[in-house]
């Protein structure tokens, strides 16, 4: 049998590249202006959020311990998740629809991952310098001055990942009892755990791994094209305009592009725009400022580099006409799906019952007989009061003529609690016939407030 042919050096293939750092140049510009006002907006949203207050709580609070999540004015139990994976679709179907509109604007403006290594690289040029000290710094061998410099950006790192983890663990924990048990060093397990937990993979995405989040660990950056189609915004270069290139733009013939490699430096995820749409693309627009800027020093028309779509390359299409085609089929379905939704679950929510009644018998008496001929059946009444005020309930039955409650029919329920009611019927034995009979509880509130809820169960009268 003949030996295997030996493949030439050349021919490997090798399944996997090491990592290329790359040291995004900062850039000034109508988009990195709005990036940074992105950056501002979600910030102080999520840094700041868990601080405010409503109703003597924490107005956004997803209390695991207690089983209820508090958000603004709504108090919201484990029975009422359907709302939040109808929110969870809602902000599934408004990214599809952003993305049909203007592709991956989120990820290149809000995206988390985004908007912390905006944070980290700001605070890396603060301690390093600009793009050429970085690379200056990193080739130089280890001195105390590249310590400290080093040092002192993790350390930063670290404390902005901390506070990161902290303001996450808030939104479960009660922010102001968390800060306590931290001053004192007396965290719980869990919140310690996941503080650090968070503020870890704060510090590795952001610090470290950065444009690898995007291009390899991200799903969005897989599917996005299937939300694509040639009238999506997306950034563009124009070849036409652009090609040949020179770097001197002395010879005739030659394309506007100077060949200076700004858009490539300023890139996040470190690709060149002028090979065309790449999945890598974050949609962030560095480029865009980057190369406005070279088109005015080189006396040049700005948009070389620009939002478009391929139809309006192709076809020269003016920013009216394509601002006309935004609102085309898919376009349309998405806004027309979001709107049903998000109708239908602010309608939900504002006609929902904040009462809710749940009866369970008590299974060791089937049924008793006791004085004057009277049935009586026990029960307990698990009664949920969602609303952040207490509630005077009445207690009636109904289903037999005879059916009342005993011992008492009002109960008190305090804001945003469950109680269990114990509760006896007792009925008239020539008003039911043996076995099982229907009957239903109905709570009413006398307060003056229009709030009933009406659950059935079961009576039993001994054979």
């Amino acid at each position: 049998m003949n030996a295997p042919a030996q493949l030439p050096r050349e021919a490997v293939v090798r399944l996997y590249a090491a990592r290329e750092e790359i040291y995004p140049r900062e850039i000034k510009g109508r988009y990195a202006s709005l990036r940074w006002a992105c950056v501002w907006l979600t910030q102080l949203l999520f840094y700041g959020l868990p601080w405010f207050e409503m109703h003597g709580r924490q107005a956004v609070l997803f209390d695991l311990a207690s089983r209820k999540f508090y958000l603004f004015g709504l108090v919201l139990w484990p029975q009422d998740f359907i709302y939040l994976a109808a929110l969870l679709i809602l902000c599934a179907y408004g990214l599809f629809l952003v993305t049909a509109v203007a592709g991956r604007v989120w990820c290149g403006f809000a995206c988390p991952q985004t908007v912390y290594t905006e944070i980290f690289l700001w605070i890396e040029r603060r301690f390093e310098g600009a793009r050429s000290a970085r690379i200056r710094l990193d080739r130089q061998p280890w001195t105390l001055e590249k310590i400290a410099r080093k040092g002192g950006k993790h350390a930063a790192w670290g404390l902005v990942a901390l506070w990161t983890g902290f303001t996450f663990v808030g939104y479960f924990t009660p922010v102001r009892e968390l800060s306590f048990d931290i001053a004192s060093f007396g965290p719980g397990p869990w919140e310690g755990f996941w503080v650090l937990f968070y503020a870890l993979a704060t510090y590795g995405n952001a610090g470290w791994l950065r444009e690898q989040v995007c291009k390899y660990m991200c799903p969005y950056a897989r599917f996005q094209s299937a939300m694509f189609d040639k009238d999506t915004l997306i950034v563009t270069y124009d070849a036409a305009r652009g090609e040949p290139r020179n770097a001197r733009m002395a010879s005739p013939g030659s394309g506007d592009c100077i060949d200076c490699s700004m858009c490539v430096q300023v890139c996040p995820t470190g690709i060149d725009i002028r090979k065309g749409l790449q999945y890598e693309c974050i949609g962030c627009a560095a480029c865009v400022d980057a190369c406005n800027g070279v088109m005015d020093k080189v006396k040049r028309p700005r948009g070389l580099i620009r939002y478009a779509t391929e139809n309006a390359l192709a076809a020269k299409l003016s920013p009216s006409e394509v601002r006309r085609r935004v609102l085309r089929p898919r376009v349309l379905i998405y806004t027309a799906v979001l709107a049903i939704l998000g109708t239908a679950m602010v309608a939900s929510l504002a006609l929902r019952n904040p009462l809710k009644l749940d009866v369970i018998r008590d299974r060791g008496s089937m049924g008793r007989e006791v004085e004057d001929g009277m049935i009586e059946n026990v029960y307990r009444l698990q009664v949920m009061n969602t609303l952040e005020q207490p509630l005077r309930l009445r207690i009636t039955v109904d289903g037999i003529a005879s059916a009342n409650v005993v011992d008492g029919d009002v109960v008190e329920i305090d804001a945003a609690t469950t109680r269990a009611v114990p509760v006896r019927v007792r009925v008239a034995g020539a008003d039911a016939r043996p076995g099982s009979n229907r009957i239903a509880f109905t709570l009413a509130s006398k307060d003056g407030a229009a709030l009933q809820v009406t659950e059935e169960a079961a009576f039993i009268v001994p054979r």
